[in-house]
């Protein structure tokens, strides 16, 4: 081994004294400690928490720091304006500071919808009586063949969750109270109460993309999310809620016509979007109205630009509303894209056949599992069984669920 340049010259004694080895113990890089956050067990990414766990474990345990969530709208606007109300939520429990922009109502109408936490969501097991065994032998036999506490559980588990808890739960039926969300610093944007300046003309980008995107970015400068600026202070993360970008209440009309005029206008705002939050400690969900977007080509681009994509498709006005096969689901949930963030490639989610349900106080995110004539049947199989016959579908078992 090559001794070090300042050393050439020098006694034996001395050299060996100056360095004896070269070896260096390894230490691990110490992590950013921020409340509401946790870092990823694949790439090491910090995460954040959706406010829905279901979701959480279908994005690889959280939503990543610097990225951003698209979430292509349903037809009348009501769970993904849900998501995103979660979204904000866990960050107002989190002490996560928000920025939210909104042209269809006023942001402070969005804030005042948050759903409840529910602070004691730790579940306590009851006590439960013990089953009157039979007198007949074998019937306490039969019994006993699987512990007591257990045979009332789905033979199929559906529900997607993580075997460590991340975020909190929400109660959809009440909203939150003034006081826990005043407790979180909140800054808002609306196209309508923003002076009006002259634009630049060469600029692809519209007059509200550009005031909001410049709106943010003062607020990362001023509130020290920018990686790039020195820490003065504790760190903090800044969950960025747009809401329903792409529409005509924004000045655009990729909703209006086949041909929009502004039709780099979002895609160019996402460009910024995403390399604003790559160099700060924000993460952002922003929802589109797809349906209304009549170029599929314009859509993918729109989809690309976001490092995760997910789109919701309600049984709500469609036959499937009155469908029996589905009468334990209110949407099916499909994932468009994930994120490749320091690794070769992405984490793929376990099961493609998803769906929604929002319960009496809970939204959730389940398999697609259709119970028919002892079998369940995953999505795939369901146009085969509408259309056709039960037993062309068992016979081609395209689901890998077994009979019970």
């Amino acid at each position: 081994m090559a001794a070090p340049l300042n050393s050439v010259g020098k006694p034996q004694a001395e050299r060996l004294s100056y360095n004896s080895t070269s070896f260096q113990k390894k230490t691990r890089s110490k992590l950013v400690s921020i409340p509401g956050t946790r870092p990823s067990v694949q790439n090491g990414q910090l995460l954040v928490s959706t406010g829905v766990t279901s979701l959480d474990y279908l994005l690889g345990g959280g939503l990543a720091v610097g990225t951003v969530l698209l979430i292509e709208e349903d037809r009348y606007d009501s769970y993904s304006r849900m998501i995103l109300k979660y979204f904000l939520a866990e960050g107002v429990v989190c002490r996560h500071e928000l920025f939210v922009a909104a042209a269809q109502d006023n942001p402070d109408d969005i804030l005042q919808e948050l759903p409840s936490p529910i602070l004691d969501d730790v579940a306590i097991p009851k006590p439960m009586e013990q089953p009157r065994l039979s007198c007949d032998p074998q019937d306490s036999l039969d019994t006993m063949k699987i512990a007591w506490r257990y045979q009332n559980l789905p033979k199929v588990q559906s529900a997607l969750a993580s075997s460590s808890r991340f975020g909190h739960y929400y109660d959809v039926s009440k909203t939150m109270d003034p006081e826990i969300r005043q407790g979180a610093k909140c800054h808002r944007f609306h196209p309508s109460e923003q002076h009006a300046h002259s634009s630049n003309t060469h600029s692809p980008m519209l007059e509200s993309y550009s005031a909001m995107l410049k709106s943010l970015q003062e607020v990362i400068h001023r509130e020290g999310f920018d990686l790039a600026v020195p820490m003065s202070k504790s760190r903090n993360i800044l969950r960025v809620g747009l809401h329903s970008l792409g529409s005509a209440l924004w000045g655009d009309d990729l909703c209006c016509h086949d041909n929009p005029k502004h039709r780099h206008a979002l895609t160019t705002f996402l460009y910024g979007l995403r390399a604003l939050l790559r160099s700060s400690l924000s993460v952002a969900v922003v929802t589109v109205p797809s349906h209304l977007i009549q170029d599929r080509a314009l859509m993918g681009s729109i989809t690309r630009l976001c490092d995760n994509a997910i789109a919701l498709e309600s049984f709500k006005g469609s036959e499937r509303e009155a469908n029996a096969l589905y009468k334990d689901y209110h949407g099916l949930l499909h994932v468009h894209q994930v994120p490749q963030l320091n690794c070769l490639a992405s984490q793929l989610p376990d099961h493609k056949d998803l769906a929604f349900k929002l319960k009496r106080k809970q939204f959730t995110i389940e398999l697609c599992l259709i119970y028919y004539d002892n079998y369940f049947l995953c999505k795939t199989c369901v146009p085969l069984l509408e259309s056709e016959t039960a037993d062309e579908c068992q016979e081609q078992k395209s689901c890998d669920d077994a009979k019970i």
